[in-house]
């Protein structure tokens, strides 16, 4: 699709700190040359101008300039429990007997370690290529299940952890009441998570401000269906709704086919279809892995300009199943990705897994690719970008306020390839490095330097706190291994 082209910068207008000049770059209608790119203070990008020619002073980029990809699901804390759940625990491991293992681990948090667990994952994010990132946030209260003096702690260490990290956040702090469906009490492994929903709307009205303050988006997260009965659920989107009428709402929906079947028992409706019957759902919402749908659920859950929040890893790891995508994509569904629980922190990883596990299921090849778009990873990082940055909450009125990605008025979020990367170098097109990049580095990460807001936040692949960040995670994470192993 053509770009408008924005204002041509005058040379004595440049400040060089503020611009990078790219021979590459993947602008939202494909790749285009010789792009200059400039930033205002707040970290908005100003011009975005193919055809450039390098100013003086300003540095051109080792490799093809990425737009930073949003990570829509996040459970920060979850990362502390990266390895830990790879042995088998009961005569058939699933995602209902890792989730005990979970709760353990949830019910010994402490501030600090959760600040400190944060802040090490959201470093790591930057290094791995996500620029923004969408926290699904339900460990509210104290290890005894009682508010704390201050009813935000624990919101408060992840906005402080956002940023000293420098990542852009979307906040959603999670409703939980339930622990299944008909309104099964919650176990005492959730007695963390739990709020009343005029509890709840209190603290979004609490962080909305100093959320504000930070540059960061407040949204809701009903935790699921099994865990937000009907009326509860009703309450609190007509309240966040006259909070903020374009607040992100996002919730976990159809994960696994147990969730299913509890809801056919309890309602005669599949979660999807009992969601588009009962709620507003719209172009403000995101579904969060939908795994299990039926074909109707795919048609309809698309036409509301919900995302899909698929989180390809995190889905393998738990066993969930696989999404289908090419019905979702028929059907004009938007979608984006997240690392969830965390076994795996890294963009490219993320792509590829999707990729791969939709080769899995139709036995075809380059699934995603677009007609557009041929290469794979070219049209998934668009579409991922695009789909990510609807479900942070950049709309305004039900529509996108601008393209998502390299383009004037977005915040200035850039991921830098390194084209002398074993892996890229001696490739001679910004296609098949972001190829090789995703679908060949093993692990080996092609990236150089990534700006967050216009910061830059990592160099020559390591963000500047990286050190002291990851210290502070490992400490925190032997102090919660000493208080939840058997």
């Amino acid at each position: 699709m053509a770009m408008p082209k924005p204002p041509e910068a005058q040379p004595s207008s440049i400040q060089p700190a503020r611009a990078l000049f790219a021979t590459d770059a993947l602008l939202p209608g494909g790749w285009a040359r010789d792009v200059l790119l400039q930033w205002d203070a707040a970290g908005v990008l100003t011009t975005v101008l193919p055809g450039s020619h390098r100013p003086h002073g300003v540095t051109q980029a080792s490799g093809p300039v990425l737009p930073g990809l949003p990570n829509l699901h996040s459970h920060a804390f979850q990362r502390a429990m990266g390895g830990l759940t790879e042995y088998r625990a009961t005569a058939q491991d699933s995602f209902w007997s890792w989730r005990e293992l979970m709760y353990r681990l949830a019910g010994a948090l402490t501030p600090e370690q959760l600040e400190a667990v944060a802040t090490g994952l959201y470093v790591e994010m930057l290094e791995a290529g996500y620029t923004h990132v969408c926290e699904f946030h339900y460990v509210h209260h104290d290890r005894d299940g009682q508010a704390y003096a201050d009813d935000a702690t624990l919101s408060l260490c992840l906005l402080r952890a956002a940023q000293t990290a420098g990542i852009g956040l979307t906040l959603l702090p999670v409703l939980y009441q339930t622990s299944g469906f008909g309104g099964t009490p919650p176990s005492q492994g959730q007695r963390r998570f739990i709020r009343s929903t005029d509890n709840m709307l209190t603290l979004l009205d609490r962080l909305r401000p100093l959320c504000a303050a930070q540059g960061a988006r407040l949204g809701l997260a009903p935790h699921s269906l099994r865990a937000v009965p009907p009326d509860a659920l009703r309450a609190a989107l007509e309240g966040l709704r006259a909070q903020d009428p374009t607040a992100p709402i996002h919730i976990h929906i159809a994960e696994q086919t147990g969730e299913v079947e509890a809801c056919l028992a309890w309602s005669g409706q599949r979660p999807v279809q009992w969601l588009l019957n009962h709620a507003p759902v719209d172009a403000h919402w995101c579904l969060v892995h939908a795994t299990h749908m039926d074909a109707d659920e795919y048609r309809r859950a698309a036409a509301t300009g919900a995302v899909a929040g698929l989180c390809p890893t995190t889905e393998a790891n738990l066993g969930d199943g696989i999404f289908d995508l090419p019905q979702w994509l028929a059907a004009g569904g938007r979608w984006g990705v997240g690392s969830d629980s965390h076994a795996t922190v890294n963009a490219a990883e993320e792509l590829l897994m999707l990729e791969y596990s939709q080769r899995l299921a139709t036995r075809q090849r380059n699934v995603l690719a677009t007609a557009a778009q041929p290469h794979v990873a070219t049209a998934m990082t668009l579409a991922a970008v695009a789909g990510g940055a609807q479900a942070s909450g950049h709309l305004n009125d039900g529509a996108l306020t601008s393209t998502a990605g390299l383009t004037v008025g977005q915040r200035a979020d850039l991921v830098e390839l390194d084209a002398a990367h074993p892996l890229l170098q001696g490739l001679n097109t910004p296609e098949d490095m972001l190829s090789a990049h995703v679908f060949a580095s093993h692990r080996q990460s092609a990236i150089a330097r990534v700006w967050a807001g216009g910061q830059l936040r990592v160099q020559d692949g390591q963000h500047a706190q990286s050190a002291s960040a990851r210290a502070a995670f490992i400490a925190a994470r032997r102090q919660l291994l000493e208080n939840t192993r058997p």
